[in-house]
C-alpha cells in the first residue's frame, strides 16, 4: 500500500559511529532482546479476548502499521504500544534523555507521528482503532478488554 507522507515528516539521523554513536556488543545484545511482537501484555490481551470467544489475526501484515490484533469481521484493530518506543508521557520524558539526544528524540517523535498517520489511514479504511499502552494492559487488563468488547458487541447488533 503506497503511502504519501506529509511534508513535515520528521527526519531521523543515522545511528552511526561518525556521529559519535556506537554500539558495544553488550548493548547490541540487550537491544536484540527487545521484542516487537508476542510481548507479555499482547499475550495476556489475546488470551483474554480468546477466552471471551473472539477470534482474531495477529500482526496482520495486509494492513498499514501491522496491527497487533485484527478482528476483520468487526473491522476492529488493536495496537499494544511500548511506553518508551511510542512516546508515552513524551513531554515529561523528553528532557530526561541524556545520551544521543539528537537520534532518540527524532526517533521517538517520528514513531509518534507515524502512529498518528497509521490511525488516520486505518480509520479512512473504515476500521475502529484501539491503542493501549503496555502498562495499561498489565495493570488494567479487564478494563481494556471491556472497552474493546463493548465496541464489538455494538458492531454485532448493527
Amino acid at each position: 500500500m503506497p503511502k504519501k507522507y506529509p511534508e513535515d515528516r520528521i527526519k531521523v539521523p543515522r545511528f552511526n559511529e561518525e556521529s559519535g554513536f556506537y554500539t558495544t556488543p553488550q548493548r547490541s545484545k540487550i537491544m536484540g532482546k527487545i521484542r516487537g511482537k508476542n510481548t507479555k501484555p499482547e499475550l495476556a490481551f489475546r488470551k483474554a479476548l480468546y477466552a471471551k470467544g473472539y477470534r482474531y489475526r495477529i500482526d496482520y501484515k495486509k494492513l498499514i502499521g501491522k496491527p497487533d490484533i485484527a478482528l476483520k469481521k468487526y473491522k476492529t484493530l488493536i495496537f499494544i504500544d511500548g511506553e518508551y518506543w511510542h512516546g508515552h508521557n513524551w513531554q515529561e520524558r523528553k528532557p530526561k534523555i541524556k545520551t544521543n539526544r539528537e537520534f532518540w528524540i527524532a526517533k521517538i517523535e517520528r514513531n509518534i507521528q507515524r502512529d498518528q498517520e497509521v490511525n488516520t489511514e486505518l480509520q479512512l479504511l473504515g476500521y475502529k482503532v484501539f491503542r493501549f499502552w503496555e502498562s495499561e494492559v498489565k495493570k488494567e487488563l479487564e478494563r481494556c478488554i471491556k472497552e474493546v468488547i463493548s465496541h464489538l458487541e455494538s458492531v454485532e447488533t448493527e
